[in-house]
């Protein structure tokens, strides 16, 4: 596989042998990675995930998750559980190109005896290998990455493998971080080089991850992660959103926005009924950030958008729905890769089933976070209002955290897959019976360029390649 080194890439090289300004310069050369710093692979690495991880949210978890819809739609389309065959091609392919860097740049790392940049590889790992596991199911991932080792059909590993595996890495490099030693190359995108920072990402996913399987009983999951919450010394989390996973995006190339085209991210597309419903019924102030509003030849009429896999013809809508407000991915703008506000969420859920006290403050704490990753000032009468008052129940905890996974990767779907939360509207337009995905079918030239790790694959689901196997973490009917 090729390793190219983009303008970040490029970037780097010159901090450190100031010999060069040729940003255009594509290394082809598999040897020469060696000869590079871990430093110079990691931010082309955290912009291509982000990036990546962005748009598929827009193509994917939108659609799936109600947030929005292609308008107009008469028939078919993801939101009403229309899944092809190709559509799981993108993620595969990035992710497996993106994790030969995280490779390289972890053998990098270890050449050089820096246990901080060892310790990012590790997360990088976890957290692109969480992605893919959770997208498909079992994956390739010992033999995965190893085409210069002469391994060309990489075997398929079990989820709970990848599991046990990524979340041994994450208290791996938990524990290589050393805060007394500074990052000694120029400065990520996302952290600026702040190692305290990056351990808390490597904590926080730890958390997220541990939660995610923690419906399996054997996993122990809830005072696994009731033990990193008691002992926040050994384990630092996100206690703030200016700690967050946020990457800005600074508009400055290389770090510019996937949307080349801003007017493209609402072209011919809804925000759906589902979504904008609850912010009005919450009187939300995160609406105009998200969204347009409605409209009735051209006198505006609040926040309206269609309901999701919409039955009939389109001319039953006699407005003009809310979109996108395309301020979000216009330079500069913000990618959320794990934020406090999901940390919060997460303890409100072990507070809420007994592990934890003060369910009600984290519950509280995640939706004032998730307020501020908008840079928004929460109502003070916000909790006033019935709807939001904590109620003690998970439902209440999951459609909060809902809106504060907007955007974020493909974690909304993964999170209902977890819970079946938040409860989604169906109509008679759905396909599949109007049921939720489980998973994307494997990229549709796996079974030529890979038939012998395919077969393991659809082996270990059971037989059959298909959208309505549950991952071996999702045990929700």
């Amino acid at each position: 596989m090729k390793k190219i080194i983009s303008l970040f890439g490029m970037a780097a090289i010159i901090l450190i042998t100031g010999c060069t300004n040729n940003f255009d310069e594509v290394n082809e050369d598999p040897n020469r990675i060696a000869e590079i710093s871990p430093a110079t692979l990691l931010n082309p690495i955290i912009y291509g995930l982000a990036s990546h991880n962005a748009g598929r949210s827009d193509a994917i978890t939108f659609n799936l998750m109600q947030v929005s819809l292609p308008f107009p739609s008469i028939s078919g389309g993801l939101h009403r559980y229309d899944v092809s065959l190709g559509i799981g091609n993108s993620s595969w392919d990035n992710y497996y190109r993106w994790l030969q860097n995280v490779k390289e740049m972890r053998l990098a790392a270890e050449a050089r005896e820096d246990k901080n940049y060892t310790a990012i590889a590790l997360t990088l790992n976890a957290w692109v290998y969480s992605n893919l596991t959770d997208l498909y199911g079992p994956i390739p991932m010992e033999e995965a990455v190893s085409a210069e080792e002469g391994i060309l059909n990489p075997k398929f590993d079990s989820q709970e493998m990848v599991y046990q595996t990524i979340l041994e890495d994450l208290k791996k490099a938990n524990e290589l971080y050393n805060l007394d030693e500074a990052m000694v190359y120029e400065p990520d995108i996302l952290f600026g080089n702040d190692v305290a920072r990056w351990q808390k990402f490597t904590n926080s996913l730890r958390m997220r991850l541990l939660l995610r399987i923690s419906n399996r009983a054997e996993t122990d999951a809830y005072n696994r992660l009731k033990n990193i919450v008691d002992n926040p010394s050994l384990n630092p989390v996100f206690e703030s959103t200016e700690e967050s996973a946020i990457l800005q995006v600074t508009g400055e190339t290389p770090n510019v926005s996937p949307w080349s085209r801003p007017q493209d991210f609402r072209l011919s597309t809804k925000l759906a009924s589902f979504f904008i419903d609850n912010l009005n019924a919450w009187e939300d102030p995160r609406r105009p950030y998200i969204a347009t509003e409605a409209d009735i030849e051209g006198e505006d009429i609040g926040y309206k958008g269609i309901p999701s896999a919409y039955a009939g013809n389109d001319s039953q809508f006699e407005y003009n729905a809310s979109t996108f407000n395309i301020e979000q991915v216009e330079n500069p703008m913000k990618i959320y890769l794990l934020t406090y506000s999901e940390v919060a969420f997460i303890k409100a859920e072990l507070a809420q089933k007994g592990y934890l006290q003060n369910a009600e403050m984290h519950y509280q704490n995640g939706i004032k976070a998730a307020m501020d990753q908008w840079e928004i000032e929460l109502p003070a009468t916000y909790f006033d209002n019935p709807l939001v008052a904590y109620n003690g129940s998970l439902e209440q905890i999951m459609l909060q955290k809902y809106y504060a996974l907007y955007f974020v990767d493909y974690q909304q779907w993964f999170e209902y897959r977890r819970t079946g939360l938040p409860e989604l509207p169906t109509t008679e337009a759905m396909f599949n019976n109007a049921k939720m995905p489980s998973r994307l079918y494997y990229p549709s030239d796996l079974a030529i360029g890979n038939p012998s790790g395919y077969e393991q694959g659809v082996e270990m689901l059971g037989g059959q390649d298909d959208i309505n196997t549950k991952v071996w973490w999702d045990t929700v009917d």
